[in-house]
């Protein structure tokens, strides 16, 4: 198995960047394909976006096209996540999962195997 763990939160203005990263440990991080999701107070978790084994593919949901880049560095095992032009409403929990076998199309909570504790994301108007 592997374990996960996000760094990089914080309280950022609105318009601003942060960048996440999510370090594995355990088997390599190679072996998964990994993603972004975040939940914010009152809501389900969601999918944001994600990145296949190779680093080849991604997906991401629309309302962060053009905003948000995933990638990854396998010989660091490590994942990152690049938000630029943050709103309010990326305000969140944002947390690393690793899956096997899946699709980048992969939006469905209960289909990724592992997740790190998260890290809070607060953006300010």
């Amino acid at each position: 198995q592997v374990q996960l763990v996000e760094s990089g939160g914080g309280l950022v203005q609105a318009g601003g960047s942060l960048r996440l990263s999510c370090a594995a440990s355990g088997r390599t991080a190679s072996n998964y394909v990994m993603g972004w999701f975040r939940q914010a107070p009152g809501k389900e978790r969601e999918f944001v976006v994600s990145i296949s084994r190779t680093g080849d593919n991604t997906d991401s949901q629309d309302s962060v096209k053009g905003r948000f880049t995933i990638s990854r560095d396998n010989a660091k095992n490590t994942m990152y996540l690049q938000m630029n032009s943050l709103k309010p409403e990326d305000a969140a929990v944002y947390y690393c999962a690793a899956g096997i076998g899946l699709s980048i199309k992969s939006p469905t909570v209960s289909n990724w195997i592992y997740w790190g504790p998260g890290t809070q994301v607060l953006v300010s108007s």
